[in-house]
């Protein structure tokens, strides 16, 4: 029990350290651009590098932990992770912080998911759900603290210190790993797929820079065409190779499990919309409401504020509605809530946008939950690295697609406005085109079983209907 309290406090420590950075990072992005003497906008790459880089090293992950033990992988992910912050804060142009950022991301890709893996393979299938609550809670303390904190670094001194916050954390996320942390390894771990982690790797980078890069951003169109193009034929070919290889380093052959393939296809959805916002959000309010970076991230902080209180309830509102009643009301909620930023106008009182950012920070809290947890919930622990290192992957890429989505969307707009720079009616299109992307999750969270996840969710099931249908919790139907 003990250990059951303890473990998802000490991973939480690197969600902190990534969640802070991640937040104080889209606070200051438009005096990032200005002192670089960049484009706002261009800015995107540098969100979309870090993402890029995660989706590239998830999915050897599980296969280091396995092999090499789980604390090594998780201290020298930590590692990297400072490493590359320090990268950052010394920057002098845009491609140096998309490099720097990048190089965060490999730390990043291995700390998350390795830390997740621990919980799912020491913490009880009962306990899971509140487990992972316990994780989050912690590294909601990031988002809360990031914004007003970056903001008043980068109001008052430069933002180049922001990057240094990462080191005593860091730091102390190592000392405790090295203390509490065990070095679970697979005693029968197969060799690494090379072959299909080159595919995916350049496959994702390639889509995903092609994505990013749209829009007279650092490379030319056809560069970024061309990009889209030879990532598409390396996702196939990395398709037909997994097939007929027996330890693909993405196994896409855990889809045919109907949880888990609801939780990655409609929880991708989701997430396109929640991630354009940490881009959208801080250049609507500076750039176009005129607010200083400080001021900034004194209304954004509420969002993560409302996600922690949601973190305390989520258990016992899944244990009353069960995951398909949840997920399908809620991501339309949160679509919503999050349609809503795109009304705000610099006339708008501080006390709605505040109210309106909690409230969605919330429902979104609720739903993250809730994906993580029915994800594994058909699972079984030996196939736990696998499912953690696809789940991640996806997770990351829908990221990264709503931060391009949105930054494409807000090109339009202006152009198709008439404005030479970004203004503030530019914002609304782009909102709204993702909180449409997220609301379409609902119908496809509709597919679940009613009594999905039972076990996970501790929703009762009628005796007569689990006996008939053979669904009552995650590992009888794996």
């Amino acid at each position: 029990m003990r250990q059951t309290r303890l473990l998802p406090l000490i991973i939480a420590t690197a969600l902190f350290m990534e969640n802070t950075d991640s937040t104080v990072i889209a606070t200051s992005l438009p005096m990032i651009a200005q002192d670089l003497g960049e484009d706002p906008i261009a800015l995107k790459l540098a969100l979309t590098s870090y993402l890029v880089s995660l989706a590239i090293f998830i999915p050897i992950s599980g296969w280091m932990a396995d092999r090499f033990g789980a604390r090594t992988i998780f201290r020298a992910a930590i590692g990297v992770f400072m490493v590359g912050s320090l990268a950052c804060a010394g920057a002098t142009s845009l491609e140096g912080f998309v490099i720097a950022r990048f190089l965060q991301g490999m730390g990043g890709a291995m700390m998350v998911p390795v830390g997740r893996l621990v919980i799912l393979r020491s913490v009880p299938r009962n306990q899971i759900v509140q487990a992972l609550a316990t994780l989050t809670i912690p590294a909601l303390v990031g988002p809360v603290v990031g914004p007003p904190l970056g903001g008043f670094i980068t109001t008052y001194w430069d933002w180049r210190w922001i990057f240094f916050i990462n080191i005593p954390i860091g730091i102390l996320g190592m000392v405790l790993a090295t203390l509490h942390v065990p070095n679970i390894k697979e005693p029968d771990t197969p060799p690494l797929d090379y072959v299909g982690f080159l595919l995916s790797g350049f496959g994702l980078a390639l889509l995903m820079l092609g994505f990013a890069s749209g829009g007279r951003h650092l490379i030319p169109l056809s560069i970024s065409i061309g990009c889209v193009v030879a990532g598409t034929i390396c996702v196939a070919l990395y398709i037909a190779h997994a097939r007929r290889t027996p330890h693909p380093v993405l196994h896409l052959g855990l889809l045919r499990i109907p949880t888990f393939r609801i939780s990655v296809v409609g929880g991708s959805l989701f997430r396109i919309g929640v991630g354009s916002i940490p881009f959208l959000l801080p250049l609507l309010l500076q750039i176009g409401f005129g607010l200083n970076p400080l001021q900034s991230g004194s209304l954004t902080f509420i969002a993560a504020a409302g996600a922690l209180f949601m973190k305390t309830m989520a258990k016992k509102i899944l244990e009353k509605t069960g995951f398909r009643l949840l997920l399908t009301v809620n991501a339309f909620i949160a679509a919503a809530f999050l349609a809503i930023n795109g009304f705000f106008t610099d006339t708008t009182p501080y006390w709605f946008i505040m109210g309106a950012l909690f409230i969605g920070g919330c429902f979104r809290s609720l739903q993250f939950t809730s994906l993580n947890a029915i994800a594994f919930a058909e699972i079984s622990n030996r196939d736990m690295s696998y499912a953690t290192s696809l789940s991640a992957v996806a997770q990351q890429l829908s990221l990264s697609l709503g931060v391009a989505i949105g930054a494409s969307a807000l090109e339009a707009a202006t152009r198709f406005n008439g404005h030479a720079t970004i203004q503030a009616a530019d914002f609304g299109p782009a909102f709204w085109a993702v909180a449409i992307i997220s609301g379409l999750s609902g119908f496809l969270f509709l597919g679940l079983h009613p009594h999905a996840g039972a076990e996970m969710s501790g929703h009762p099931v009628p005796k007569k209907k689990a006996n008939a249908t053979g669904v009552g919790g995650g590992m009888d139907a794996s």
